[in-house]
């Protein structure tokens, strides 16, 4: 399904945009996006946009295109695909119907649809816009065989571990710095009496695991295997991935250490791991990347005090940065599209969001002030120390079907594994079974 995405490598390092977003640059004086439509040009013109995102997220975006309505005089709708996008897309395209905007999850899938030929490329004026506030890394990670097609309208830190700094003080524990630092901090904590972690393992979002698997095979296999792996060049039953299953054991093999258990662990959204944690406390710790500021801004906590980070704890040699992103493409011809596509490539697009929280900008030209929580500020200096280990996230490189499906491929896998943590082989098996089928695709 993805044939031409082979992108990981130490340009992630050279590419690592997010640090700029967070260090200065080219804030746009005028206010007016570098570029992007003004007035009432796009009067009359309605323009539909499809993405993932719900709840917080959703409703943040949504303030995004309202910033684009008021500018260019144009009516946006917004429609969610659900978390499989690809399911969501590909019977719209093939009855000639797509929406004339759709946010990918996963820079695999805009491979997949410019092989086919279903992206319109960018138009000269949004390549320039493009050019002007995005490094190559986000203009490469949105291009396939040479053309660009896409934006890269958000980008996400997917190396940390939010947590209660009240919670984990109580209990004499420092947050870890190793990954058997964070075995014993979890011991500790629910010795006393604190439940440490929630973990999201429900069919539809078990994306969540890709990424626990992710932090480890870096920091345990190094940035050379991971990019072997993601490109399949390594086969999952390679010893290197049992080495990082049985390190996930030590945590996901203790369902006590699990709100609800492996039963509610196995049926918990992303979005309730979080509110489990900060809303309901019912545990210390949660994983998730930057985004989940989002959701930790609908209770009570509030970020940078009740709500902290830590790195993800090394499992090896190297200290995990997983990187993510979310790709805007335009399906359909048209001025309100390519439009659209050059305010969401422009710095008025990143700042609107940036205040909202829960937010990282891939664009160099939203400066520091532009973000509303202190976690941004923090993430960003994370980034610039991670240097050439970087690596974007694994599954999203991947082709849908193994690393962007729900309930099959790499997502549903792990979850098995989750659920049997003891039988890693039997998960190397299937996940190996899996890779080899969508590479081929």
């Amino acid at each position: 399904m993805r044939t031409g995405m082979r992108f990981i490598g130490a340009s992630v390092a050279v590419g690592l945009a997010l640090s700029a977003a967070a260090c200065g640059g080219g804030d746009d004086k005028k206010g007016d996006g570098g570029g992007s439509a003004q007035g009432g040009e796009l009067k009359g013109v309605k323009i539909e946009v499809a993405a993932k995102w719900t709840g917080t997220e959703e409703q943040n975006f949504r303030q995004v295109l309202k910033a684009f309505e008021k500018q260019t005089g144009a009516t946006v709708s917004y429609a969610s695909t659900g978390e499989n996008t690809d399911a969501y897309l590909g019977p719209r395209i093939a009855a000639k119907n797509p929406p004339d905007v759709a946010i990918l999850p996963q820079p695999g899938l805009l491979q997949q649809y410019a092989a086919k030929g279903q992206l319109k490329p960018l138009t000269p004026d949004v390549t320039a816009e493009l050019d002007k506030n995005f490094s190559p890394y986000w203009k490469n990670l949105a291009s396939a065989k040479g053309q660009t097609y896409g934006v890269l309208a958000k980008a996400a830190y997917k190396s940390i571990i939010w947590y209660r700094p009240k919670v984990l003080q109580d209990a004499g524990v420092n947050p870890p710095q190793t990954f058997d630092e964070l075995v014993k901090a979890a011991g500790t904590l629910q010795d006393a009496g604190q439940t440490p972690f929630t973990v999201a393992g429900a069919s539809s979002d078990s994306w969540t695991l890709t990424d626990w698997f992710e932090n480890v095979y870096l920091s345990q296999a190094g940035p050379d295997n991971y990019d072997k792996l993601a490109k399949h060049e390594i086969k999952w039953t390679d010893p290197s991935v049992a080495t990082a299953l049985q390190t996930l054991a030590k945590i996901w093999g203790k369902p006590e250490w699990l709100a609800g258990g492996l039963a509610g662990a196995t049926k918990t959204k992303f979005d309730e791991s979080v509110t489990q944690v900060f809303g309901q406390e019912k545990a210390a710790m949660v994983y998730g990347g930057d985004f989940a500021a989002a959701n930790i801004s609908t209770t009570k906590a509030k970020v940078g005090t009740d709500a902290q980070v830590f790195p993800f704890p090394k499992a090896g040699s190297t200290a995990p940065a997983v990187l993510g992103g979310d790709v805007a493409v335009a399906l359909k011809d048209g001025k309100g599209a390519m439009a659209l596509m050059k305010f969401l490539a422009s710095p008025d697009a990143g700042k609107t969001w940036a205040k909202l929280g829960g937010y990282l900008s891939p664009n160099k030209n939203v400066g520091p002030d532009a973000y509303s929580d202190p976690i941004a500020k923090q993430l960003v200096d994370a980034m610039q120390k991670a240097g050439d280990s970087a690596r974007y996230d694994m599954s999203d490189l991947a082709p849908a079907a193994f690393g962007g499906t729900p309930g099959s491929g790499e997502w549903e896998a792990l979850r098995g594994f989750l659920q049997k943590p003891s039988d890693v082989k039997g998960a190397q098996d299937k996940l190996e079974s899996q890779a080899a089928k969508a590479f081929k695709s």
